[in-house]
C-alpha cells in the first residue's frame, strides 16, 4: 500500500475524530485499569489470566482457520459473561459497593524500613513478655486481597503502639490476623485458612493453625505469638518454626523489609515443623535446647 494512501486515511480518521470518541476510550482505559488494579490482589487475578489465555487461543483458531477448536472456544466465549458472573459474585459486589469512593494516589511516604523492623519488633516482645496472643501476617508476593475482606482495613503506619493496641485482649479487633501490605498495617481481625493436617502436633493451637494454614496457600511470612506460653514462632511454606529468639526475629523482618543483596534469612531452617512425625520430634528435640538456653540466661 502506498505511503500517502496511509497518510491519507490517518488524516480521513483523524478528521472524523470527536471528542466523545476521546471520552469513550478514557472510560473505556479506566475501566480496564481498575479490573486489573481490583483483580491483582485477590486470587481472581488467575482466573482473568485464564480468560485472557482463552482469548488469545481464539484468535490464534481464527488465523489458522481451525474450525473445531474455534467452534469450542466461541461456544464458551458466548456464555462467558454467566461464567464471569458465577466466579466473580463476590468480586462483582464489592466492585459495586466501591463506586463512587475511590481515591487516587499520587504520592506514598515511605517509612524508613530500620524503623519498621524496630517497632515490629518492640511489640512483638512485648506482647511475648506480657502472653498476649497475636497473629501478624507480612504479605509478600503473593496478594492477600481474599483475606483481607473478611476484617477491618485499617491502612495505617507501623508502630509498636498500634500493634500492641490491636492485639490487646478484649478489644474489637484483637481476636483474628493482622495483615501487613509493604510498609503499613492495612488489616486486622483477618480471618486465616487453618491448617488441617491431623498430625499436626496436638499443643499448636488455632494461631499457629492459621498461621501454618495461610503459608500453604501464599509465599507470606505469619508472626505468632503464643497466649499461653509467649513463645515467638514464625510459619513460611507451610513449616512452622518456634522458639524464635531476638536476632532470629530481627534477622527474619530485616530481610523482609530490607533484603540483603548479599545473603538471604534461611526461612526453611532446621526449627521448623510440617505437620509431619518427623518434624514433632525435631520441633520437641529443638523446644528442650530452647529451654536449657533460656534457663542459663536466667
Amino acid at each position: 500500500m502506498p505511503l500517502a494512501d496511509i497518510l491519507a486515511a490517518i488524516r480521513t480518521g483523524f478528521s472524523q475524530f470527536r471528542i466523545q470518541d476521546l471520552l469513550d476510550i478514557l472510560i473505556i482505559s479506566y475501566l480496564i485499569f481498575k479490573l486489573i488494579q481490583f483483580t491483582t490482589n485477590t486470587r481472581a487475578s488467575q482466573v482473568v489470566k485464564g480468560v485472557v489465555v482463552l482469548l488469545f487461543l481464539f484468535i490464534i483458531s481464527n488465523l489458522l482457520d481451525l474450525i473445531t477448536v474455534r467452534y469450542l472456544l466461541n461456544s464458551f466465549l458466548v456464555s462467558g459473561i454467566v461464567v464471569a458472573v458465577v466466579l466473580f459474585q463476590p468480586e462483582i459486589r464489592r466492585a459495586l459497593e466501591r463506586i463512587g469512593r475511590f481515591r487516587f494516589t499520587i504520592t506514598q511516604r515511605e517509612t524508613p524500613s530500620f524503623e519498621i523492623v524496630n517497632q515490629i519488633l518492640l511489640a512483638v516482645e512485648n506482647m511475648s513478655r506480657r502472653k498476649v496472643g497475636a497473629l501478624i501476617v507480612l504479605e509478600r508476593n503473593t496478594k492477600l486481597g481474599d483475606y483481607v475482606q473478611t476484617g477491618t482495613v485499617i491502612d495505617a503506619e507501623i508502630s509498636d503502639a498500634l500493634i500492641e493496641n490491636i492485639f490487646e485482649p478484649k478489644t474489637p479487633l484483637h481476636d483474628g490476623a493482622m495483615i501487613v501490605r509493604e510498609d503499613r498495617i492495612y488489616a486486622a481481625a483477618c480471618v486465616l485458612p487453618l491448617f488441617d493436617d491431623p498430625n499436626i502436633a496436638r499443643e499448636l493451637g488455632t494461631r499457629h493453625r492459621a498461621a501454618l494454614g495461610i503459608s500453604t496457600v501464599s509465599d507470606s511470612i505469619t508472626i505468632v505469638v503464643s497466649e499461653e506460653t509467649g513463645t515467638i514462632s514464625y510459619a513460611h511454606d507451610g513449616r512452622l518454626t518456634r522458639h524464635v529468639d531476638h536476632d532470629s526475629l530481627e534477622e527474619l523482618l530485616n530481610s523482609h523489609f530490607n533484603p540483603p543483596q548479599d545473603k538471604t534469612f534461611k526461612l526453611n531452617g532446621k526449627k521448623q515443623e510440617d505437620g509431619s512425625t518427623e518434624g514433632k520430634e525435631e520441633l520437641k528435640r529443638n523446644g528442650k535446647r530452647h529451654g536449657k538456653k533460656h534457663s542459663k540466661n536466667r
